[in-house]
């Protein structure tokens, strides 16, 4: 099952020549785990609440996957670059399953808060 990784990202500039650099080395990282960018270096749409920063997401073809490239040799040595000059958060998500149904989701946890 597809996952993602997704970091909020609060830049303030001008950015540190190291948030360049991290940019330009990333992709490598990304390569041998089947990671690919689905957002970034966009401006989003905001359609409700506050938005502080922007939002990198990015794709690999499972949670196993995503792991193994975070905590992989290759990205933990370029992550300092971005960690001291860009404050965030980053996350690990699992993506649902084909066929999911939100409906079906409501039901179990109505059912399970009314236990």
């Amino acid at each position: 099952m597809t996952a993602y990784a997704l970091a909020h990202l609060r830049p303030q500039p001008p950015l540190h020549d190291d948030v360049f650099t991290y940019m330009e080395r990333i992709q490598a990282t990304m390569d041998p785990f089947g990671g690919r960018f689905l957002v970034h270096g966009t401006t989003p749409e905001v359609m409700e609440g506050p938005l502080d920063g922007t939002y990198v997401i990015i794709e690999f073809p499972d949670m196993d996957k995503a792991r193994a490239w975070y905590t992989s040799d290759a990205y933990q040595e370029i992550l300092p670059m971005r960690t001291k000059n860009i404050e965030g958060t980053a996350v690990l998500l699992p993506g649902v399953p084909d066929g999911y149904d939100a409906a079906a989701t409501a039901d179990a946890l109505r059912a399970a808060q009314n236990a």
